[in-house]
């Protein structure tokens, strides 16, 4: 299987299944590199098909001019990233912008998803400071591409009250656009949030009721969520293992897994979902599942510390998508493409176009 990188991108294979997957010519091709090593390509990762773009957003990056004593003297960018690089283009030279949205400078921003027409949610972590924006955030993307992005919309910023951790990956259920999404207490022990005063729990947000409940709990540190092509089950991922505050070293012990849970109706009649018969779903021992997403066969993908592992809807594995340096957060695109953050680099890798379609998206 060729790769524009040898080094960088190959195929591992656990599973006869796996060539389904990969196909006869899968391959990857480096979209993006920032020329001076700064991780620019660390999380959300949410296409954008009319466009034909991947909006993602940076690593904590240092930053020791005046103001951002709250987050640290740390900030975040996020960018847009235009699939419009051909195969006799040279690696790494795609098009990409910086995307500004007014007031939300200390946002921390994280993870996101697709929303509403031309618009995302995003994962606002905030700060120390109780002015600053946190909680689940809506922003319309500027058409054209180059306009002034539209200030966003706070979607929900707090439990009753009671501020968030730092909420890390959201998603949004396509039946009743209600928005479901994470919140780990990884902004304090990296300096930008303050004590946190709530379990690190998965969360539901109405937004016909604009009521929000807690609904799992029992994590170190919730992180990726996503459902199931028949939107039967909920995957959460745990990545406990890292705890967030540098001075803490990586647990090997700790939790690097996927939780998978049924979704089941309240009661007779009820409009409000539960969770139930939570089980491991995957262990990748060290190796921290983070993003996660579904094809519509129902395998599992799930950004790992090796690249994008796979797993069958039984929780078998199947094989790595091994990316050297590991992914955050990935997303699928169109015809069997999977857009990976890896830091430093932006990856696009083709997968068998006949089977693999991202579940959920329409594509």
């Amino acid at each position: 299987m060729a790769t524009t990188n040898a080094q960088s991108v190959t195929f591992t294979k656990y599973h006869n299944d796996f060539d389904r997957i990969t196909g006869p010519e899968a391959a990857g091709q480096l979209l993006c590199e920032s020329g001076d090593g700064e991780q620019l390509f660390h999380e959300a990762c949410i296409y954008h098909q009319a466009t034909r773009s991947v909006i993602v957003t940076s690593n904590q990056l240092p930053n020791n001019t005046a103001g951002y004593e709250a987050t640290s003297h740390k900030h975040i960018k996020l960018y847009r990233i235009f699939d419009d690089n051909d195969d006799e283009a040279e690696p790494g030279r795609s098009r990409y912008q910086e995307l500004l949205f007014p007031g939300v400078h200390y946002a921390m921003s994280n993870g996101g998803v697709n929303y509403k027409q031309d618009s995302i949610l995003l994962c606002a972590q905030g700060s120390q400071s109780a002015d600053d924006v946190n909680g689940i955030v809506a922003v319309s993307l500027p058409t054209p591409p180059s306009a002034e992005a539209p200030a966003p919309e706070v979607i929900v910023s707090d439990f009753h009250g009671i501020p968030f951790n730092s909420v890390n990956d959201v998603i949004v259920h396509p039946h009743d656009q209600s928005i479901w999404f994470t919140d780990p207490c990884y902004g304090h022990g990296q300096g930008i949030r303050p004590k946190p005063s709530l379990p690190n729990q998965v969360y539901r947000f109405c937004t016909k009721t604009k009521t929000i409940r807690a609904i799992a709990d029992g994590f170190t540190r919730p992180n990726g969520l996503c459902f199931s092509p028949d939107l039967k089950v909920l995957y959460v991922t745990d990545t406990g293992a890292i705890h967030g505050s540098k001075d803490v070293p990586f647990d090997h012990a700790g939790p690097s897994h996927i939780y998978a849970f049924d979704i089941v109706p309240a009661g007779p009649g009820s409009g409000e979902p539960m969770l139930a018969n939570k089980r491991l779903f995957a262990f990748a021992p060290g190796r921290v599942p983070d993003g996660i997403k579904c094809d519509t066969m129902g395998n599992v993908y799930s950004g790992c510390l090796d690249g994008v592992e796979v797993w069958n809807p039984e929780g078998v594995p199947l094989g790595v998508i091994a990316i050297e340096g590991g992914v955050a957060n990935f997303c699928f695109g169109e015809q069997g493409v999977l857009y990976a953050c890896n830091e430093t680099r932006f990856w696009k890798v083709q997968l068998n176009k006949d089977k693999v379609r991202g579940a959920l998206l329409g594509l």
